[in-house]
């Protein structure tokens, strides 16, 4: 049996990057899904490859009665929502603080920190009331650490951290964990496209020395997260809440 064997997983964000990647993932440990995304053409292509008990809902993250929708809907089709994956999140507003506008801040914030919000407040929601659950948000290294060039979204990032660890706390009688992941680089197309081609201008000794800040000596792969990401989701971690877990190839341990 795999580790999520008829458990039902609601993932934001699952039509591309490490959503997709711990989609792939929890199907291939017996998860029943629910994808969720705005980009239907890729969800629904994910939905169609994965097969099986998989379903697709278009979801805005930052649209509370999007939110409600999604998580009414996984516990409608499949019984209960075991599960959840809050992964959809945007790279955006990188420049130095005092370059960036008001609306760029508030565009990152909104799907990064409060789309987290509105995810957990539902999916906790329905899982108080099963007493169970397991809800995972996706942080990042720039929730434990700062990153120049990038303030809102380290803000946003470390707001999720600080969510996470609060929501654990109020709901850890009630038989429900609450943890936060935090990778570093991934090879993401988001990373590669917004970040390695974007802010780093597809500069290749940029690119080495963000690199070089791994110790282990590479950026880490969708796949690798995704594999942190369900043991969480599990109840192999049956003891882990309130935690932010470093994915990071060592980046924040100096």
């Amino acid at each position: 049996m795999g580790m999520l064997e008829g458990k039902s997983i609601l993932i934001t964000g699952a039509a591309s990057g490490i959503g997709r990647a711990t989609a792939e993932k929890a199907v291939a440990e017996g998860a029943k899904l629910v994808l969720a995304d705005v980009n239907d053409a890729n969800g629904e292509a994910l939905r169609d490859e994965l097969g099986g008990e998989t379903l697709y809902v278009n979801c805005d993250v930052t649209d509370e009665a999007s939110v409600e929708a999604a998580v009414a809907k996984a516990v409608a089709e499949h019984g209960s929502l075991d599960g959840a994956f809050n992964c959809a999140g945007i790279l955006a507003a990188l420049g130095n603080t005092g370059e960036n506008s008001l609306e760029e801040w508030r565009q990152v914030i909104d799907v990064d920190l409060i789309g987290v919000f509105l995810c957990t407040k539902h999916e906790l929601t329905a899982m108080a009331a099963q007493g169970s659950g397991s809800i995972l948000n996706m942080a990042s290294a720039a929730g434990l650490i700062g990153w120049p060039g990038a303030s809102a979204y380290v803000a946003a990032k470390h707001g999720v951290v600080g969510l996470t660890k609060a929501a654990s706390l109020e709901y850890a009688e009630q038989g429900i964990r609450v943890n936060s992941i935090c990778p570093s680089y991934v090879l993401t197309p988001m990373v590669e496209q917004d970040l390695f081609e974007g802010a780093l201008g597809g500069d290749e000794e940029l690119i080495a020395a963000a690199r070089a800040n791994h110790p282990i000596g590479r950026f880490a792969r969708p796949e690798e997260i995704a594999e942190a990401a369900t043991w969480l989701l599990s109840d192999r971690a049956s003891f882990v809440t309130g935690t932010a877990m470093s994915v990071d190839g060592g980046y924040t341990a100096p």
